[in-house]
């Protein structure tokens, strides 16, 4: 099975990452939902409507995956951590076999 990996930082401020299995179609948003990840709200449960599921996705990533449209693009103004330039919302992320490995960082907070 294919793996994600969610990187988070803990209160010392160091890199903690952690590995999960996914299947093909699902997004990433729903992946972290099933397996707890604490740092991924999903308040609206990937109705893009919330914008608690922002995380940061790195340079060596980003061209992989399809541009995010006007709808998500709009609902990033909401995020509350910084904007930066790898920054998606994960419920729109949809993972691929060829996604194997993908790796996202999640924002300190999303309230």
């Amino acid at each position: 099975m294919p793996i994600i990996h969610f990187v988070q930082k803990n209160q010392a401020g160091e890199p903690v990452i952690q590995d999960v299995q996914y299947k093909a179609g699902q997004t990433v948003m729903q992946v972290a939902v099933g397996a707890g990840m604490e740092g991924i709200a999903a308040d609206c449960g990937g109705l893009l409507t919330c914008a608690t599921c922002h995380v940061y996705v790195p340079p060596d990533w980003i061209n992989r995956l399809p541009e995010a449209t006007a709808d998500e693009q709009g609902m990033l103004d909401f995020v509350t951590a910084a904007l930066q330039p790898g920054s998606r919302l994960s419920c729109q992320i949809t993972l691929t076999e060829a996604l194997d490995g993908f790796t996202v960082e999640l924002p300190p907070t999303q309230y």
